[in-house]
Formats: structure tokens, sequence, C-alpha cells
């Protein structure tokens, strides 16, 4: 392995840690919902359905759309939030009365920016405007996406399970005004709003060492915004 590559992996660790990490549990969800899709099937005295049968179904659609549109209404939730809000003591939190926006000296953009700030943090007007806020419009936009994808796909599973049981179909629109898929939304949203929550107290009180996610084992408690 050449030091340029041994570069690239060791600069760019975490990210594919967890994309392997996320291709290793996605594979072993669908591994492990086609075994219990086909148990479900026996029991039901119908024929089992083949891993790539499964992968395409709506079943495995919408368990894999309703996490992941949760895990982005909480980033998206997050990072407007902590514009806004503080916690006193928190690394998740600025510091009590650094709340809002910040001013474009601080946030070094416009003719504030130094030579290597992104281009559209130089170049002001609507670049800028839109730069500043590229990250929650992203996971705003990917939470929308994800939101409507688990919708179609909970209708889809949803109406199978209406003609098995010899029931009429809904529409889409009949389905998202139905209860399964509210309770579906709910039962992830709440575990991520918890996470969240939790995450901010704890790190007040509670250290890891060498984590950029707690403060350093000897800070006070009350010092807020301070990574180790």
């Amino acid at each position: 392995m050449t030091e340029k590559s041994r570069g690239f992996l060791r600069d760019n660790a975490l990210g594919l840690a967890f994309g392997g990490l996320f291709v290793v549990t996605l594979a072993g969800q669908a591994l492990s919902g086609a075994a219990d899709f086909n148990a479900q099937q026996t029991v039901n005295g119908l024929e089992p359905v083949s891993l790539l049968e499964y992968v395409t179904s709506s079943s495995f659609g919408v368990d894999v759309m309703e996490n992941w549109q949760s895990e982005y209404l909480q980033f998206f939730l997050y990072i407007f939030a902590t514009v806004w809000l503080v916690q006193r003591g928190s690394t998740e939190s600025k510091k009590p009365g650094e709340e809002g926006t910040e001013s474009d000296k601080e946030q070094q953009i416009g003719p504030h920016a130094t030579e290597d700030s992104p281009e559209w943090a130089r170049t002001g007007g609507w670049r800028t405007a839109v730069f500043s806020r590229s990250l929650g419009l992203l996971m705003g936009g990917l939470f929308l996406l994800t939101w409507a994808a688990s919708s179609v796909a909970g209708w889809a599973a949803y109406n199978s399970e209406q003609l098995g049981q010899r029931q009429d179909p809904v529409s889409w629109f009949g389905y998202l005004a139905a209860a399964d898929f509210w309770n579906r939304s709910f039962q992830n949203w709440q575990s991520e709003m918890l996470a969240v929550g939790s995450m901010a107290v704890f790190s007040v009180y509670l250290r890891q060492r060498g984590s950029p996610e707690s403060k350093p084992v000897g800070v006070a408690h009350a010092k807020t915004g301070e990574t180790g």
C-alpha cells in the first residue's frame, strides 16, 4: 500500500468504518429479515421467497425507510435546534449567550472569508445564503425523500396485508391517515428524540477520554461547548 493510500484511509477512517458497518448491518438485516419472513410464510402455509424477492419487497423496504427517515429527522431538527437552543455544560451545545446565526466575521463569510474558505462562502449573495444553510437543507430534503419512500413502502405492505385478509386496499392518502402509518412513524421518531436529548444532557456530567463528543475529563460540569 502506498503512502498516499495509507493517508487516504487514515484521513477518512471514520466515514469508511461506518460505511462498512452500514453495509454489514444492512446485509444482516436482509438475511435475518428474509429468514423471519419465510418462517411466517411457512406458518401461514405459503411458499417461502428468495433473498432477492425479499429485499425488493415492500416488507423490507418499509423497515429500511422507516429507520432512515427517523435518523434524518433527528439530524435535521438537531442542526436547526442547536442554532437557537443551548444546554449549559453540554458538549453538544453552544455557550449560553451565543444563540443565533452569529456574525459574518464569526462565520468567516463574504469579506471575512480566508484564502482557504469554500468558494461559496466568499462570493456572497444567494450562493453564500444557500451554502450557509446547506447542511440543514440537505438533511431536511433527505428526511422528506425517505419519509415519502417509507409511506409508499408502508402503503404497499399495508395493502398486501389487507388483501391477505380479504379486505379492500386503501389509497395512498387513505394510508397516510391510517393509524398504522403514524404508529410506525412515532415508534421511530420517539427513540431518536430520546437519544439526542439524553446525549445532550449526559455529556454535561459524564466523560469519555479522548472522544470529541466528550469534554476533557477534568473540565467542570458547567463548561459548555468544549470537547476533548
